[in-house]
């Protein structure tokens, strides 16, 4: 049956792809935007709506920040997907055009569908930019839902680097210079190692980060086997030593 296949396909699509096709089948309502203005939850008209990506939600139990006069009110009645993004709710704002949005702005976005799906009624679709006349996802929806679940898989990887290479604690001042120490905590990643401080030089980018670098143990990701030195990530090729300190030493200070 169709909730199987959901099942099933659930385990093997990102979270991005099930979180945009989940709850809205084909048979849920269809709106032109003339019939989703007349939701903005004035005296009259027959409730409150708001959509993103095309989405339909019924936002009246939301009715103090959405509702007329609410601090959100310009999300009510459209599809406003730009300025969950952008902030931006003034009228040039308030669009469904989301070209040119950054990883970041597009996470947004992504966190907002996940708000409202997780606390509002889906009621149907948009038919406009992201919705044809069938209901069926246009080739907008398909481009903004491939840039989001690149922006996603960027986040997880960087989530990932963090946890390998966690930045460094450091300090200026202009009689000892910079200091740069590594402890158990810094860079926001708790662990059960210090690791020493290097530079780290990344593809595609200018300059040097300082991180913490495991000195011991199998290197990162690599099953503990007895062919790898016992080294840690030390030797990972993206890596520098500082000059003047020790290779071993968890603080190091630079002077000037």
């Amino acid at each position: 049956g169709a909730m199987w296949r959901g099942a099933t396909a659930g385990l093997v699509c990102l979270a991005a792809a099930c979180l945009l096709r989940r709850g809205f089948e084909p048979r849920a309502r269809l709106l032109s935007a003339a019939e989703l203005r007349r939701y903005r939850g004035a005296p009259g008209e027959p409730g409150l709506y708001l959509a993103l990506l095309g989405r339909v939600f019924d936002v009246e139990r939301g009715r103090k920040h959405y509702g007329p006069g609410g601090a959100y009110s310009g999300l009510a009645g459209r599809d406003a997907t730009r300025a969950f993004a952008s902030g931006d709710f003034t009228a040039a704002g308030l669009v469904d055009n989301v070209s040119g949005l950054s990883p970041p702005e597009l996470l947004s976005i992504h966190s907002w569908l996940s708000f409202y799906s997780n606390n509002y009624e889906p009621v149907g679709k948009l038919v406009g930019r992201f919705y044809d006349e069938n209901g069926a996802p246009t080739e907008a929806l398909r481009e903004v839902e491939a840039a989001i679940e690149e922006a996603l898989r960027f986040q997880a990887e960087s989530e990932q680097k963090k946890q390998q290479f966690p930045p460094c604690n450091s300090e200026w001042s202009s009689a000892k210079g910079t200091r740069f120490w590594c402890s158990r905590q810094s860079g926001g990643v708790h662990r059960d190692w210090a690791g020493v401080p290097r530079k780290l030089y990344r593809p595609g980018s200018q300059g040097s980060l300082c991180v913490c670098v495991r000195s011991s143990g199998p290197p990162w990701g690599q099953p503990d086997s007895s062919e790898h030195p016992d080294r840690g990530d030390l030797d990972n090729p993206h890596l520098q030593q500082y000059e003047g300190c020790h290779p071993l030493a968890q603080q190091c200070v630079l002077l000037g």
